[in-house]
C-alpha cells in the first residue's frame, strides 16, 4: 500500500469501529471490547508505518475535489509532514492505551459500549484534524471532537456535576468556535482556498489583506479548544467524567488540537506582530495562573487538569516565539507523561473504590497498595517537573531555549517582547510546576489522611498500560533531540547550557522548598493532640484542631476549612491560597460580567414581550371582539324580528329619499 492509502485508513478504522459499536453495542462485552481495542491498535500500527514512510522528508500531499461550492473550493485533502506523522502516532498510542485501560476501569459500567464507541469516534476525529490538508475538513474533525467531549464528560449523567461540566465544556468551546469559523472564512477568502498548502503559499507571497484580524479570530477558537486564558475554565470541571476520558482529552487529543492548528499555520500568525504578542501574553497568563491554581487544589484530577492548562501554555509560548518545533516536541512529550499521570490517578481512584476519594488530603498508605501507580507516577511527575534525564526536561528546555533565542535577537519571526514574556513566565512556571508536582507526590503517597478501604489489586490491563506509557515518559526526550530533527524542520533540539541550568535550577528550588514546607507542616500537625482534620472537617474536633494549628502557623489563613494540616500548598501560597483554589474566581467574574447581564436582558425582553407587546396585541384584538359581541346580540334567530327590522329600514330609507328629493 502507498503512504496515502495507509493514511486514509488511520482515521477510517476508528470511525468504522465507532459506527459498529453504536449499532452492535448491545451484543455483549465479549464483542464490544475487541471492537474497541483492535481497530484503534491497527490504526496505531498504520500511523507508525505512515511516519516511517514519511520519514521527515517532503510532505505527502493528496487531494480529491468534493461537491463544487461555486466560490472557494473544498477538497478532501491530506497533508502529512513530519509534525503530522508524529502527532498521529501519539494520538493513536494514547487512544489505544485508553481503550485497553477502560476495559478494566469500566468493566462493570452498563454504558461501556456507547463509551467505547464515542472514544473511537473521538480518536477518528482527532486523526482527521492531524492529517487533513483542507481547513474545512479539519473543521469537521474539530467539531466532532467537541460533541464527543460533551457526551464523554457527561458519561455519569446521573450526577449534577457531570451534567453541568459537559454543558460548560460544550458552551465555552463553542464560544471560541464562532470567531474561529469566521476567521477560517476570512482566511480562505484572502488566500482563495481552504487548502493548507495554498494558504501558506498565499502568506509567503504577501497575499493576506487582514492578517491581524484573521489571526486574532483564529486565536479565539484555539483558546477555547486548547483551554487557554480566558476560555480555560471548562477544563478543570471536565474532571467529572471518567478518568480515562481525562487522559484522552487532556493528553494528546482535544486540547492539543488548538496548539497543533497554530503549528500547522504558524506563518499566518507570524504575519502579524500584534498577534504574536497577544499569543505570548495569553501563554504567560495561562501558564503562571494555572500553576498557582494547581498548587492549591486538593482533588488529584483537578491538579492534573490545571497542570495540563499550564503545559499547553508552554506550547503556545513556543509558538509565540515562532518555534513550532519546540511546541510540537513538548506536545509529544507532554502527551505521554500526562496520559500516564491521569491513568495512574485512575488506578488510585479505582483502588479507593469511588471518585469521591480523589482528594489528596484523604490519601494514606498508597505506596504499598498501588505500587505500579506509585513508580510510574513518580516517573511522570519527574518528567512534568522537567528534571533531567526525563522527557519533560528536554521538551520544556526547548521552549525556554526558543524564547532565549528571541531575546538574544537571533530571529525576526517574533518580537523581543514576546521572547521576554515567554522566558520569564516559563521560568516562574517551572518553579511552580516542580512545587505542585512534589506536593502531589507527597500528599498522595506519603500523606496522613484517613485510609480508604482497600478494593484489591487492579486489573492487569490498567497496570500494564502505565508501564507502556512510562517508557516514552522516561526515554522520549533523550532520543528525540538526537533522532528526530528531520521531523522538526531540521531544527537542532540539543539543550542549551543557559536555559538548562536556569530551568533545572528553579525546578529543584521549587521541589526542595515544597518538601521542606511539607516536613514543617507535618511536624506541626503531629504536635496537635486531636484526630485528623480530614476525618472531621466540619465537626467540633476538627474546628478545635484547626484552631490549635492556627496558633502554631497563622500563615495558614482559613484553616478551619483545611482538610489536611500537612498540606504545604497553604503555607506556600499564603493569602493567595483561597483565590487560587477557586481558580481566581474567574467563573464568578464571568457570571457577573456576562451571565447576569444576559439573564437581566432576557428578563427585560420577557417583561416587554408580556406587558407591552402582548398588551398591544390584546388591545388590537379587543375592538373586533367587542364589535363581534355587539353584532352577535342582533342575531336573535327570530324571523319576525328580522322582517320588522327590514321594514323599518325600508321606511327610513324611503323617508330619507323623500326628504332629499324635496330638498332638491
Amino acid at each position: 500500500m502507498t503512504t496515502t492509502t495507509l493514511a486514509v485508513l488511520v482515521p477510517l478504522l476508528p470511525f468504522l469501529a465507532a459506527v459498529a459499536g453504536l449499532l452492535l453495542g448491545r451484543t455483549g462485552p465479549g464483542f464490544v471490547r475487541p471492537l474497541a481495542v483492535l481497530p484503534t491498535l491497527a490504526s496505531l500500527v498504520l500511523a507508525c508505518l505512515v511516519a516511517a514512510g514519511q520519514g521527515g522528508d517532503r510532505a505527502v500531499d493528496a487531494a480529491t475535489g468534493l461537491t463544487p461550492t461555486g466560490s472557494v473550493p473544498i477538497e478532501l485533502a491530506l497533508h502529512i509532514d513530519g509534525f503530522a506523522a508524529l502527532t498521529a502516532v501519539l494520538v493513536a498510542l494514547v487512544a489505544t492505551c485508553v481503550q485497553i485501560y477502560s476495559t478494566g476501569y469500566l468493566r462493570e459500567d452498563p454504558r461501556y459500549p456507547s463509551y467505547a464507541a464515542l472514544v473511537s469516534l473521538f480518536t477518528s476525529a482527532m486523526l482527521l484534524v492531524v492529517y487533513s490538508g483542507d481547513l474545512m475538513v479539519l473543521l469537521v474533525g474539530w467539531e466532532i471532537m467537541g460533541i464527543c467531549s460533551y457526551f464523554l464528560v457527561g458519561h455519569y449523567w446521573e450526577t449534577p456535576e457531570a451534567r453541568a461540566a459537559s454543558l460548560k465544556a460544550f458552551l465555552v468551546t463553542k464560544l471560541g468556535d464562532v470567531p474561529f469559523l469566521i476567521g477560517l472564512f476570512a482566511l480562505a477568502t484572502d488566500a482563495g482556498s481552504f487548502r493548507v498548502t495554498k494558504v501558506l503559499g498565499a502568506v509567503a507571497s504577501g497575499g493576506l489583506d487582514h492578517p491581524t484580524l484573521i489571526a486574532l479570530l483564529l486565536l479565539a477558537g484555539v483558546a477555547g479548544k486548547s483551554a487557554q486564558f480566558p476560555l480555560h475554565t471548562w477544563l478543570p470541571d471536565a474532571m467529572a467524567g471518567p478518568t480515562p476520558v481525562s487522559a484522552l482529552i487532556h493528553a494528546a487529543t482535544m486540547v492539543a488540537a488548538g496548539v497543533y492548528f497554530i503549528a500547522r499555520l504558524l506563518p499566518v500568525f507570524e504575519a502579524s506582530q500584534a498577534a504574536m504578542v497577544v499569543l505570548a501574553v495569553m501563554a504567560a497568563v495561562t501558564m503562571t495562573g494555572s500553576a498557582l491554581a494547581a498548587l492549591a487544589q486538593d482533588d488529584i484530577k483537578r491538579v492534573l487538569a490545571y497542570s495540563t492548562i499550564g503545559q499547553l501554555g508552554y506550547m503556545t509560548g513556543a509558538l509565540a516565539v515562532g518555534d513550532r518545533s519546540a511546541a510540537v516536541f513538548h506536545l509529544l512529550s507532554h502527551g505521554a507523561f500526562k496520559a500516564l499521570l491521569f491513568l495512574a490517578a485512575g488506578v488510585i481512584i479505582h483502588a479507593s473504590g469511588t471518585n469521591s476519594l480523589a482528594a489528596m488530603s484523604r490519601m494514606r498508605n498508597l505506596r504499598d497498595r498501588v505500587p505500579d501507580a506509585y513508580w510510574t507516577m513518580t516517573v511522570a511527575l519527574l518528567a512534568l517537573a522537567a528534571i533531567p534525564p526525563f522527557s519533560g526536561f528536554f521538551s520544556k528546555e526547548s521552549v525556554l531555549g526558543a524564547a532565549e533565542h528571541v531575546v538574544g535577537g537571533h530571529t525576526e519571526h517574533a518580537p523581543g517582547a514576546a521572547g521576554w514574556t515567554v522566558l520569564l513566565a516559563g521560568l516562574l512556571t517551572a518553579l511552580l510546576t516542580a512545587a505542585y508536582a512534589t506536593r502531589l507526590w507527597l500528599l498522595a503517597f506519603r500523606g496522613q489522611g484517613a485510609e480508604a478501604p482497600d478494593h484489591g489489586r487492579q486489573p492487569i490491563a490498567m497496570n500494564a498500560v502505565l508501564w507502556v506509557l512510562a517508557v516514552p515518559s522516561l526515554a522520549l526526550g533523550g532520543l528525540a533531540f538526537r533522532l528526530l530533527p528531520d521531523w522538526f524542520d531540521g531544527r537542532d533540539l540539543t539543550p542549551t547550557l543557559t536555559t538548562s541550568v536556569l530551568g533545572t535550577g528553579v525546578a529543584l528550588v521549587g521541589g526542595i522548598v515544597t518538601y521542606a514546607t511539607w516536613r514543617h507542616t507535618t511536624a506541626l500537625a503531629a504536635r496537635v493532640p486531636l484526630g485528623a482534620v480530614a476525618a472531621h472537617p466540619e465537626g467540633d474536633a476538627g474546628r478545635v484542631e484547626a484552631e490549635a494549628i492556627a496558633a502554631h502557623a497563622p500563615a495558614y489563613g482559613d484553616v478551619a476549612h483545611a482538610p489536611d494540616p500537612a498540606d504545604p500548598g497553604r503555607l506556600l501560597l499564603g493569602p493567595l491560597h483561597r483565590p487560587a483554589a477557586a481558580g481566581f474566581h474567574l467563573d464568578a467574574v464571568y457570571t457577573a460580567l456576562f451571565v447576569r447581564p444576559v439573564r437581566a436582558g432576557a428578563s427585560l425582553v420577557r417583561f416587554l414581550d408580556r406587558e407591552v407587546v402582548d398588551t398591544y396585541v390584546r388591545g388590537a384584538g379587543a375592538l373586533p371582539r367587542w364589535l363581534g359581541a355587539a353584532a352577535r346580540r342582533a342575531q336573535t334567530g327570530n324571523v319576525q324580528t328580522y322582517v320588522s327590522a327590514l321594514l323599518a329600514g325600508t321606511v327610513v330609507l324611503a323617508v330619507a329619499a323623500v326628504l332629499v328629493a324635496t330638498g332638491a
